[in-house]
Order: C-alpha cells, then structure tokens, then sequence
C-alpha cells in the first residue's frame, strides 16, 4: 500500500505598478508588500531568501525531531539567517550564515543531529546549494 504525496499549491506572482513597491501574492492566498532601498521597514527580496531558508529550517528540524521520537522535548526552535553578498558580479549572496537556537530538554549531540537532519530535509537548502535550471516565458 502506498502513501498518497500530500500536495499543495505552490507559486507566487510579484506585481510591480508604476508607482509603489511590489507586491507578492501566494498561489495559496497569502499577500505580502516587498521593498526596496535600505530604509524602508518590511521584507526586501533578499530578506525574503533570507526568510524562507531560517522557516524550511525550522519546519525541517521539527520534522526530524518528530521522525527521531523527540519533538515533544523540544519548547522553540529559532533560525536566524543572514549573508554575504558577493564581491564581485553577478549580484548574488555568497555566504549565507545561519544560528540555531533550540531550547528544550535536548543534548548537544542531539542538536547537531537535528540540524544536519533539518538541512537534508529542507527544500530551500537544498535548492540553494544545487544548480537550479529557470526556464522563461514572456506571456
């Protein structure tokens, strides 16, 4: 007898009008103002690379707890993500730095079985450390 996949939505659409910030529309409903520059308060695309990686982590790590039978140990888990950008071009993060903070009643040695888990799980990682291929279309 085999699993059924459980599936959901995937995408998003960014809108940019001729005055204003972008705007990202989850396939799924979700909506989120983007900006842009170095002042304004909010999520930057960079931000929001920054964003997915630390919550694949954490939603990773909760799922290796839960495989490993130790998820009820586990009181917050925290990922704080940020980078490098590169030196020279293309435009691109080099280096991302990420912090784990796991509080609970779970051992170090547990805590970097956890973490390496989490990243074997996480889609996210995984796509950025693999080469990806982008196909184009212009409707």
């Amino acid at each position: 007898m085999s699993a059924t996949a459980r599936t959901r939505k995937v995408g998003a659409t960014a809108v940019l009008k001729q005055t204003g910030g972008p705007v990202a529309t989850s396939d799924t409903g979700g909506v989120l103002d983007v900006v842009a520059g170095v002042s304004p308060t909010g999520f930057s695309p960079v931000d929001l690379l920054y964003a997915s990686l630390a919550s694949c982590l954490v939603l990773s790590l909760r799922i290796a707890a839960t495989r490993k039978g130790i998820a009820d140990k586990l009181d917050e888990v925290r990922v704080h993500v940020t980078g490098d950008k590169a030196e020279e071009g293309p435009s691109r993060v080099a280096r991302f730095h990420v912090r784990f903070v796991i509080s609970g009643g779970i051992d170090q040695a547990a805590r970097r079985d956890l973490i390496a888990a989490a990243e074997e799980i996480c889609t996210v990682s995984n796509t950025l450390r693999g080469e990806v291929e982008f196909l184009f279309a212009i409707d």
